[in-house]
């Protein structure tokens, strides 16, 4: 089996089933987000939207995930009437990207790789990439773009970053482990 780059890992693979993948992603993610939420703080949800980074990230890689989730989330504030809060869409979009990136530390999902090692390391990367996105971006992003009050946008960052750490560890990794082991299957079919 041939070796990626590091650059194309990050980039993900570029095809029709990709492009596919990403709008499914960014309507479900939008719907979800709206529409399959749990109000945790003041404009801030527990949601089943973080399905799609594990799923787009696991099938696709870095790049299709950010964008499935970026650009989600934008839909997401049209459909629920919102307005538009890029902050959050780009740390949406960041924690999409680190999500994704599973081939990096020798996760391959499309060829049934995801074991016990990889499945720690997710976990610890779902909440460095929560912590960097929305500890870090989204306050940075709220301060330039809105001029936001810190203090509410760190609470909402806590208590929505801590929300997607339990949907991406509880509910992502046995689906990444499914996806492995259904692609895994079917890399072993053999002709008779």
């Amino acid at each position: 089996m041939k070796k990626e780059s590091i650059g194309k890992i990050l980039l993900g693979k570029w095809d029709t089933k990709t492009i596919v993948g990403v709008a499914i992603g960014v309507a479900l993610f939008a719907v979800l987000m709206d529409y399959a939420s749990i109000k945790v703080f003041t404009n801030t949800n527990l949601t089943l939207a973080m399905i799609v980074p594990v799923i787009v990230g696991g099938l696709f890689g870095p790049l299709p995930a950010a964008l499935a989730c970026g650009l989600g989330n934008v839909l997401a504030d049209l459909i629920g009437g919102w307005g538009m809060w890029f902050d959050w869409s780009i740390g949406n979009a960041v924690l999409g990207f680190i999500v994704g990136c599973l081939k990096l530390y020798g996760a391959d999902i499309e060829n049934g790789k995801f074991d016990v090692k990889q499945m720690i390391i997710y976990a610890i990367l779902a909440v460095i990439g929560n912590a960097l996105a929305f500890g870090v971006i989204t306050p940075i992003c709220s301060a330039i773009l809105y001029q936001s009050e810190l203090e509410i946008t760190f609470m909402q960052s806590l208590f929505g970053g801590a929300s997607n750490v339990l949907v991406l560890v509880i509910a992502g990794i046995p689906i990444l482990k499914a996806l492995a082991a259904r692609n895994a299957k079917a890399s072993n079919l053999t002709k008779e």
